[in-house]
């Protein structure tokens, strides 16, 4: 499986940006598989973003952006969506989608995940 990022680019604080990641491969099937992204700041760890159980409507966000982005799945185009709305500076980051077959309930890790794409920059200016 292969993860193609992309929608990152330069925002005012209070904006919006949708981000896509797209899966590709042999058979893949996205709504098998846990999806996530996760983001870096620079000098920052990567935290956990957003995450859509696999088999299922389930998602989670982290506090940090819990009502102001939105994870989705698109079955058919094999896309994960990231809706970010009311933007902050501190939300300026490489921004990563990530996968893995089935779930796991440290969903929030990044070492639960197997596959990951090369990444996407959000900057969002003051």
């Amino acid at each position: 499986v292969q993860l193609q990022a992309s929608g990152g680019g330069l925002v005012q604080a209070g904006g919006s940006l949708r981000l896509s990641c797209e899966a590709s491969g042999r058979s893949v099937n996205i709504y098998t598989m846990s999806m996530a992204w996760f983001r870096q700041a620079p000098g920052k760890e990567r935290e956990f973003v957003a995450a859509i159980r696999s088999k299922s409507s389930s998602t989670y966000h982290a506090d940090s952006v819990k009502g102001r982005f939105t994870i989705s799945r698109d079955n058919a185009k094999n896309t994960v969506s990231l809706q970010m709305s009311s933007l902050k500076p501190d939300d300026t980051a490489l921004y990563f989608c990530a996968a893995r077959s089935y779930w796991s309930v440290a969903y929030y890790s990044s070492s639960q995940y197997n596959t990951w794409g090369q990444g996407t920059l959000v900057t969002v200016s003051s």
